[in-house]
């Protein structure tokens, strides 16, 4: 899987003495994206995955808000790894475990989720900022994992910059598009429309269109 833009901790952010990072998009986004999946984690019981999991932060504010629900953070970035378990004993939640390293590429994701270490049937996946910096094989490998690992109720979050009917809904997502694509012609803001149809492909239906701050989307995908 493609690494990120910036890499966590290599672009002069903040870094704890225990590895912990700062991701200055946490602090605004965090909480509309809490807002968008309370109504659908609020008192829900299970486990989560989220995929791409970057500093460990957003996991951290989730699993404070969802008591019921045990949450599996992950990453392919060993930097980010590091961070995220440092984010999880800092926290001292119980229901946060140790980080995955999933890589999307592969539609299993990673051993653990294969032999029975890592959680068998998914409450939800949550995937923010991931597909747009990563070739489109690694959007393919999250939904193929999500039609297998989601359980009968179970739900895809997807959040980031989107075009509609192939038009941006922005021009700074537009001029985003392009520097993303003169970097590496793999990367780009991908389409809705593209993105139901790997859905559908994993036996899954987008069910709700979230509009967000900063011209951004949260997707809900269901098998209902």
């Amino acid at each position: 899987m493609a690494e990120y833009v910036v890499e966590f901790g290599k672009d002069g952010g903040r870094v704890e003495s225990d590895g912990r990072l700062d991701a200055p998009a946490f602090h605004r986004n965090h909480e509309p994206l809490w807002a968008a999946l309370e109504k659908h984690l609020a008192g829900s019981s299970g486990d989560v995955v989220e995929v791409g999991s970057g500093t460990g932060q957003h996991v951290v504010y989730f699993a404070r808000h969802t008591p019921g629900l045990v949450w599996w953070p992950s990453d392919l970035n060993q930097r980010h790894l590091k961070s995220i378990e440092a984010w999880r004993v800092h926290s001292a939640l119980d229901n946060i475990r140790s980080p995955l390293r999933i890589d999307l590429s592969d539609p299993d994701w990673c051993p653990e989720m294969r032999d029975g270490q890592g959680p068998a049937s998914l409450a939800a996946v949550f995937c923010a900022n991931v597909i747009h910096i990563a070739p489109w094989h690694v959007a393919e490998g999250l939904f193929a994992g999500a039609g297998r690992y989601l359980r009968s109720d179970g739900k895809l979050f997807l959040y980031g910059p989107f075009k509609r009917d192939g038009k941006h809904t922005a021009l700074s997502n537009a001029v985003f598009d392009t520097s993303l694509r003169e970097g590496n012609p793999d990367w780009g803001v991908r389409d809705v429309g593209d993105v139901e149809k790997l859905a559908r492909a994993a036996g899954l239906n987008l069910v709700e269109t979230i509009e967000m701050p900063a011209n951004n989307l949260t997707l809900v995908f269901s098998r209902s």
